[in-house]
């Protein structure tokens, strides 16, 4: 299983951005997937997350500004970022729990190998 992400980059305060995470490989079902962010000397933490049947869940520093969505036979999920704020600056990683074979019922979570978000002020 592969996720890969793109649409960081560099962005003035106030701006928008729109990132993208396309899942690909040996996938049954997806459960969920989402973003994530870290700084350094910080924990990962959760920016907004999207289930398979379409609730969404986001950090009370996101909602608002941010919004996320999905496309399940893309198994593609988006987060557009508006209103951004210097300390919205991270590496944002993309996160999919999902069941890679249909002979069992593992389900397990991956991720993408992050992508750099930097607003200036």
């Amino acid at each position: 299983v592969q996720l890969q992400a793109s649409g960081g980059g560099l962005v003035q305060a106030g701006g928008s951005l729109r990132l993208s995470c396309s899942a690909s490989g040996s996938i049954f079902s997806i459960n969920a997937m989402g973003w994530y962010r870290q700084v350094p000397g910080k924990e990962r933490e959760l920016v907004a997350s999207i289930t398979s049947g379409g609730s969404t869940n986001y950090a009370d520093s996101v909602k608002g500004r941010f919004t996320i969505s999905g496309d399940n036979a893309k198994k593609t999920v988006y987060l557009r970022m508006n209103s951004l704020k210097p300390e919205d600056t991270a590496v944002y990683y993309c996160n999919a729990n999902l069941r890679p074979n249909g002979w069992n019922t593992v389900v397990d979570n991956y991720w993408g190998q992050g992508t750099q978000v930097t607003v200036s002020s």
